[in-house]
Protein backbone atom coordinates (compact mmCIF):
# COMPACT_ATOMS: atom_id res chain seq x y z
CA UNK A 1 0.00 0.00 0.00
CA UNK A 2 1.40 3.30 -0.96
CA UNK A 3 1.40 6.30 1.54
CA UNK A 4 -1.22 8.72 -1.24
CA UNK A 5 -3.65 5.47 -0.24
CA UNK A 6 -2.98 5.68 3.08
CA UNK A 7 -2.91 9.69 3.77
CA UNK A 8 -6.57 9.46 1.77
CA UNK A 9 -7.96 6.29 4.42
CA UNK A 10 -7.06 8.95 7.32
CA UNK A 11 -8.45 11.84 5.67
CA UNK A 12 -11.65 10.06 5.11
CA UNK A 13 -11.69 8.75 8.39
CA UNK A 14 -11.62 12.46 9.82
CA UNK A 15 -14.98 13.03 7.98
CA UNK A 16 -16.38 10.69 10.76
CA UNK A 17 -14.69 12.75 13.84
CA UNK A 18 -16.59 13.57 16.83
CA UNK A 19 -15.43 16.95 18.05
CA UNK A 20 -18.13 19.42 18.79
CA UNK A 21 -16.09 20.91 21.25
CA UNK A 22 -12.65 21.94 19.43
CA UNK A 23 -14.24 21.60 15.69
CA UNK A 24 -10.77 20.07 14.66
CA UNK A 25 -11.76 16.86 13.00
CA UNK A 26 -8.60 14.40 12.79
CA UNK A 27 -8.68 11.29 10.89
CA UNK A 28 -5.80 8.09 11.19
CA UNK A 29 -4.75 5.18 9.11
CA UNK A 30 -2.17 2.60 10.16
CA UNK A 31 -0.93 -0.36 7.99
CA UNK A 32 -0.61 -3.21 9.85
CA UNK A 33 2.31 -5.31 9.61
CA UNK A 34 -0.61 -8.45 8.40
CA UNK A 35 -1.19 -5.82 5.20
CA UNK A 36 -4.71 -4.67 6.28
CA UNK A 37 -5.67 -0.96 6.93
CA UNK A 38 -6.87 0.24 10.14
CA UNK A 39 -8.46 3.63 10.59
CA UNK A 40 -9.75 5.69 13.42
CA UNK A 41 -10.69 8.79 13.98
CA UNK A 42 -11.37 11.30 17.11
CA UNK A 43 -14.18 11.17 19.52
CA UNK A 44 -14.50 14.11 22.01
CA UNK A 45 -16.39 13.68 24.98
CA UNK A 46 -18.22 17.04 27.67
CA UNK A 47 -16.06 15.19 30.04
CA UNK A 48 -12.52 15.85 27.69
CA UNK A 49 -10.58 13.79 29.71
CA UNK A 50 -12.45 10.92 28.13
CA UNK A 51 -11.89 12.38 24.78
CA UNK A 52 -9.75 9.88 22.25
CA UNK A 53 -7.43 10.86 19.48
CA UNK A 54 -7.55 9.44 15.84
CA UNK A 55 -4.11 7.84 15.72
CA UNK A 56 -5.41 5.65 19.24
CA UNK A 57 -8.33 5.20 17.60
CA UNK A 58 -6.71 3.14 14.33
CA UNK A 59 -4.10 1.34 16.64
CA UNK A 60 -6.79 -0.18 19.21
CA UNK A 61 -8.58 -1.10 16.02
CA UNK A 62 -5.64 -2.81 15.17
CA UNK A 63 -5.24 -4.66 18.34
CA UNK A 64 -8.68 -5.51 18.43
CA UNK A 65 -8.50 -7.53 14.74
CA UNK A 66 -5.30 -9.29 16.27
CA UNK A 67 -2.42 -7.36 14.44
CA UNK A 68 0.39 -6.14 17.04
CA UNK A 69 2.59 -4.13 14.63
CA UNK A 70 2.17 -0.87 12.32
CA UNK A 71 4.37 -0.41 9.84
CA UNK A 72 3.31 3.07 8.85
CA UNK A 73 0.97 5.65 10.09
CA UNK A 74 -0.77 8.68 8.53
CA UNK A 75 -2.46 11.04 10.31
CA UNK A 76 -4.31 13.98 8.62
CA UNK A 77 -6.94 16.84 9.77
CA UNK A 78 -9.28 19.03 8.18
CA UNK A 79 -7.81 22.23 10.07
CA UNK A 80 -4.90 24.23 8.85
CA UNK A 81 -2.75 22.96 11.90
CA UNK A 82 -0.87 19.53 11.49
CA UNK A 83 -1.84 17.31 13.34
CA UNK A 84 1.05 16.37 15.17
CA UNK A 85 0.61 13.25 17.62
CA UNK A 86 0.07 14.15 21.26
CA UNK A 87 2.20 12.42 23.97
CA UNK A 88 -0.71 9.51 24.68
CA UNK A 89 -0.47 8.61 21.28
CA UNK A 90 3.16 8.75 20.74
CA UNK A 91 3.60 6.36 23.55
CA UNK A 92 1.12 4.22 22.15
CA UNK A 93 2.67 3.71 18.42
CA UNK A 94 5.78 3.19 20.32
CA UNK A 95 4.45 0.01 21.91
CA UNK A 96 3.14 -0.58 19.05
CA UNK A 97 5.63 0.02 15.57
CA UNK A 98 8.19 -2.29 13.96
CA UNK A 99 10.95 -0.14 15.83
CA UNK A 100 11.63 3.30 15.90
CA UNK A 101 12.65 4.20 12.32
CA UNK A 102 8.78 3.12 11.56
CA UNK A 103 7.59 6.01 9.35
CA UNK A 104 4.66 8.62 10.19
CA UNK A 105 3.17 11.09 7.60
CA UNK A 106 1.05 13.99 9.02
CA UNK A 107 -0.86 16.48 6.78
CA UNK A 108 -2.96 19.44 7.94
CA UNK A 109 -5.92 21.09 6.03
CA UNK A 110 -3.21 23.09 4.13
CA UNK A 111 -2.41 19.15 2.32
CA UNK A 112 1.64 20.06 3.09
CA UNK A 113 3.24 17.02 4.23
CA UNK A 114 5.61 16.04 6.86
CA UNK A 115 7.31 13.02 7.67
CA UNK A 116 8.83 11.80 10.94
CA UNK A 117 9.41 8.64 12.56
CA UNK A 118 8.22 7.00 15.65
CA UNK A 119 11.62 7.44 17.41
CA UNK A 120 11.84 11.00 16.12
CA UNK A 121 8.65 12.03 17.52
CA UNK A 122 9.11 9.81 21.18
CA UNK A 123 12.97 9.27 21.74
CA UNK A 124 13.28 7.29 24.38
CA UNK A 125 10.06 6.15 24.56
CA UNK A 126 9.03 4.40 27.89
CA UNK A 127 9.56 0.30 27.52
CA UNK A 128 8.85 -2.04 30.14
CA UNK A 129 11.93 -4.15 28.17
CA UNK A 130 14.24 -1.47 29.75
CA UNK A 131 13.02 2.07 30.09
CA UNK A 132 15.90 4.58 29.56
CA UNK A 133 18.22 5.77 32.28
CA UNK A 134 17.11 8.38 34.43
CA UNK A 135 18.59 11.90 33.54
CA UNK A 136 20.46 14.35 35.43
Amino acid sequence: MDEKTLLKAAAEAAENAYAPYSGYQVGAAALGEDGRLYTGCNVENASYGLTNCAERGALFAMVGAGCRRFTLLAVCAKGAAAPWPCGACRQVMAEFCQNGDTPVLVRGGDGVIMRSTVGGLLPEAFSLKGAPPCRS
